[in-house]
């Protein structure tokens, strides 16, 4: 099994530490590859596409070719997890009007970058996700997107405000928090379990 991080800007070293203390808890090895070209993706088992800033993203991801092997992946089934920035980066629609963002199209969302604030309007909220258990996930948000609008495919996961949070199409699952930066890794098993 091998994980490709899409490292070329964000929260990438937080995915791998989250990843692999999950593993860990498991019992299970992987790979974990930093993958800041195309040719080391091709063989991936999953990909998560970390937060950080979606226009610097979307641009570099664009230029390397990483785009073109995630939109494959896609295709193919493999699963792919997409927070704050990776959510933006996976809705077929950015709504809030940046032409700049390069997204993937791939998840029948539409996306607004931003939703609950600037950097300074960071938080951490309590939500209720029926596919983790009965237990409340502790989410923290950082400049986060929301979904505003979902597709007949879509399966919403979780909702804050009456804004989609987490949200799930086939193979594809789009977070507006970051899972990585929290104790709780029951997101991170269950997109294991889905490889």
């Amino acid at each position: 099994m091998k994980i490709g991080v899409v490292a070329i800007q964000g929260s990438v070293e937080e995915h791998i530490e989250a990843l692999q203390k999950t593993l860990d808890e498991r019992k299970e090895r992987c790979d974990i590859i930093r993958a800041k070209r195309s040719d080391q993706m091709k063989d991936c088992s999953a990909i998560i596409i970390p937060g950080g800033e979606s226009t610097t993203i979307g641009r570099l991801m664009h230029r390397s070719g990483i785009d073109k092997e995630v939109i494959r992946h896609a295709s193919l089934g493999t699963p792919i997890l997409g927070t704050c920035a990776g959510l933006v980066l996976l809705a077929k629609e950015v709504v809030n009007g940046d032409e700049r963002v390069y997204n993937l199209g791939l998840m029948d969302v539409s996306a607004r970058r931003n939703a609950f604030g600037r950097q300074r309007e960071s938080f951490e909220a309590p939500l209720s996700i029926s596919v983790l258990g009965d237990r409340p996930y502790n989410a923290v948000f950082i400049r986060a997107p929301a979904i505003t609008k979902v597709g007949k495919n879509v399966e919403v996961l979780a909702k804050l405000d009456k804004l989609v949070v987490a949200a799930m199409q086939k193979n594809l699952i789009a977070l507006s928090f970051h899972p990585e930066l929290g104790d709780d890794r029951r997101f991170h098993h269950f997109f294991l379990d889905l490889i």
